[in-house]
């Protein structure tokens, strides 16, 4: 599993290539229902593309956080994923950054 708990409130997810991302982030909704109080961070450095399936998981996973007052934080995304994004209108829902250090970086400062 790629989950690392990189502080008390922040939760770093590395994602695997498809068709794995949906287990993977099946767990990692499961970690963020246990903890409760974090923010999570998505590196997509290993992803090329989402299916719809796992694009529904990532909404889930943003209502989840968003409810409990959390973010969601997509970094390192191709630029097909982007470009799904783009076409679904999911780029203005998601928030997207550079690199992981960009998110954890902006995680702090609005902390």
């Amino acid at each position: 599993m790629s989950v690392q708990n990189w502080s008390d409130d922040v939760v770093l997810v590395d994602l695997p290539q498809e068709p794995q991302i949906s287990d993977e982030l099946k767990t990692v909704t499961e970690i963020v229902r246990d903890r409760g109080d974090c923010d999570v961070i998505v590196d997509f450095s290993r992803v090329d593309i989402v299916t719809s399936s796992s694009l529904s998981k990532l909404l889930k996973l943003r209502k989840l956080l968003a409810d409990c007052g959390h973010r969601l934080v997509f970094c390192n995304v191709a630029p097909a994923t982007k470009g799904i994004f783009t076409v679904t209108g999911l780029d203005g829902i998601f928030e997207l950054v550079e690199d992981k250090f960009v998110a954890l970086a902006g995680l702090q400062i609005v902390s």
